[in-house]
């Protein structure tokens, strides 16, 4: 009998993180569709999305590359998604020292595979709301984010 409610808890539970795990997926999916739609109103050009330039690390993973014509600069673009807007918190604490890491691997990888010697930043665009939501989505774009000390260079 407790065998039995152990297994039916392990089961459920397996269940209840995978469902939780693709709606969170499904939740960042949604987000950064609204902050490349967002990126095109403006007048950028998306360069790509989920780009993955480190081919043997699935971590190393931009969410979006966009060029911006009038600046000739390329902006690495992190997306934050979260159903509602918090006054105390803001989704770049979410941008901790190993995601600082990743995202400086993958944009080293990706300006030096495409040989791209000029001008670069990072963006974060947080998204507020739902797919499902009645309200649109809230659109936080922070440019020109200091995730790197002054002093750093990419070579």
């Amino acid at each position: 009998m407790i065998r039995e409610m152990f297994r039916r808890m392990f089961r459920n539970g397996q269940a209840a993180v995978a469902s939780s795990s693709n709606a969170s997926v499904r939740r960042g999916t949604w987000g950064e569709n609204v902050a490349a739609a967002h990126l095109r109103r403006i007048g950028w050009r998306i360069v790509g999305r989920n780009v993955r330039p480190c081919k043997s690390d699935r971590r190393c993973e931009l969410d979006i590359v966009a060029y911006v014509p009038g600046e000739r600069q390329v902006v690495f673009v992190e997306v934050k998604t979260h159903r509602r807007h918090s006054p105390y918190a803001s989704r770049l604490w979410a941008i901790d020292r190993r995601k600082r890491s990743n995202l400086l691997r993958a944009s080293a990888n990706w300006l030096m595979s495409r040989k791209w010697h000029g001008n670069c930043r990072f963006d974060v665009i947080e998204v507020y709301g739902d797919e499902a939501g009645a309200a649109p989505p809230e659109i936080d774009h922070i440019m020109n984010v200091k995730l790197f000390p002054p002093n750093w260079r990419f070579w």
